[in-house]
C-alpha cells in the first residue's frame, strides 16, 4: 500500500523509460494499488511492462460494496493478479479455500493468477514447510482444469522472510520450488516444468542472483525493493 496516483504515474513513466535498456527476454509486471491501476495502465499501454492487481474479490457485479471483482480489474487494464499473498492470508484471514476460489475467479475474468504460497515461522521451525506449501497448492485443484493450470504462476514467499531482512538459503528455496512442481505434476505431468516459480521475501539486487542460479527458480515477486525504479530495473537486468 504505497504511492499516490500521481506518484504511481511518475513511477510507471520512469520505469518504461528505463526498461528499454533491460534484457529483452525479461518479463516485468507491476501491481499498483487499486486506485492507481487505471492510471498506471495508461502509462504502460505502449510498453512491454505488464499490469497486474494486488488482489481480487469473488463475484462479478452486484451488491458487494467495497469489493473489486476480477471482471472490474480486467476492465481497468489488469492482465495479472496476485492471489493469496501472505498479508492477505495472515492480516485479512483469507483461508486456503477462499484463495482457491479466487484463483478460479481470476481465470474466469481472463486474469493470469500469481498464486502465493509459504509457511509461517512456526511451521518453518517445526519442519512443516513442504506440508504447508503442498496443502496451499492442492487447495486450488478442485477449482481449475489442467489446461488452466498451465498458465499459473506460483510465488514461494516464506512468511518469516517478508520484510524482515532475513533471507533463506537459496538451496532450500530451490527445494521448495522443486516440490511445487512435483505437486503440480499430479495434474500436469511433465507440463509442470513449464509453470514459472518465483521467490519472494526480502529479495533485492544484492541477493537475487543467488536465487536465479538455482534450477527451479525463474524469477522474483519483489516487495519493498520494487518501490524505487533504480533498484527494480537493476533487479530485472540481473543475468
Amino acid at each position: 500500500m504505497h504511492k499516490t496516483v500521481a506518484e504511481s504515474r511518475a513511477f510507471a513513466r520512469e520505469l518504461v523509460r528505463r526498461f528499454e535498456h533491460v534484457l529483452p527476454s525479461r518479463q516485468l509486471i507491476v501491481c499498483p494499488t487499486a486506485v492507481s491501476l487505471w492510471a498506471v495502465g495508461q502509462e504502460l499501454a505502449a510498453s512491454p511492462v505488464e499490469l497486474g492487481a494486488q488482489n481480487l474479490d469473488l463475484g462479478h457485479e452486484g451488491a458487494l460494496t467495497g469489493a473489486l471483482s476480477g471482471y472490474l480489474l480486467h476492465e481497468a487494464g489488469a492482465r495479472w493478479v496476485i492471489v493469496g499473498h501472505s498479508e492477505r492470508r495472515n492480516l485479512f484471514g483469507e483461508s486456503d479455500a477462499l484463495i482457491a476460489q479466487k484463483v478460479g475467479q481470476a481465470w474466469k475474468a481472463h486474469l493470469r493468477p500469481i498464486l502465493c504460497v509459504g509457511e509461517s515461522l512456526d511451521d518453518y521451525r517445526d519442519g512443516q514447510t513442504f506440508r504447508v506449501v503442498s496443502r496451499q497448492i492442492e487447495a486450488i485443484f478442485p477449482h481449475v482444469s489442467a489446461d488452466l493450470l498451465t498458465s499459473l504462476v506460483v510465488a514461494y514467499e516464506p512468511v518469516w522472510a517478508i520484510g524482515s531482512g532475513e533471507v533463506p538459503d537459496p538451496g532450500q528455496v530451490d527445494d521448495v520450488a522443486e516440490l511445487i512442481r512435483h505437486v503440480l505434476a499430479d495434474k500436469l505431468g511433465n507440463g509442470a516444468s513449464a509453470v514459472p516459480v518465483l521467490y519472494g521475501g526480502s529479495v533485492s539486487s544484492n541477493n537475487l542472483h543467488k536465487f536465479l542460479e538455482n534450477a527451479h527458480i525463474d524469477g522474483a515477486l519483489v516487495g519493498g525493493a520494487s518501490l524505487q525504479v533504480d533498484e527494480f530495473v537493476k533487479m530485472a537486468d540481473i543475468h
